[in-house]
């Protein structure tokens, strides 16, 4: 399968990226991963290993695309919603806790 990661175009298959995958410890996952056999990689480090590019030179997005058309399991990252500030109010009452029963 024809698929384009930055810029330039690779011909990928399944079973070569599972044979360019073979014996590469995966990073930890902070971010977007794909599911390789029962390893989870990170999916700049899929795109380091299959593309032999800087990472910096693709976005995560072209790797996720390329990889769930080959018909590997992707995972984005949830976007963690801002926590909601706390009045002053609402901080003091949490420092002074909750009141003692006499």
């Amino acid at each position: 399968m024809r698929c384009v990661i930055a810029r330039f175009p690779f011909d990928l298959t399944k079973s070569g990226v599972l044979e360019s995958m073979k014996g590469v410890k995966p990073e930890p996952v902070t971010s977007d991963c794909v599911i390789i056999g029962r390893r989870h990689y990170p999916a700049k480090q899929v795109g380091q290993v299959i593309t032999r590019q800087d990472p910096r030179d693709f976005s995560a997005g072209e790797v996720l695309r390329a990889m769930a058309q080959l018909g590997f399991t992707c995972r984005t990252s949830p976007v963690a919603a801002p926590a909601p500030a706390a009045s002053p109010y609402q901080r003091a009452y949490e420092m002074l806790g909750t009141p003692l029963s006499v």
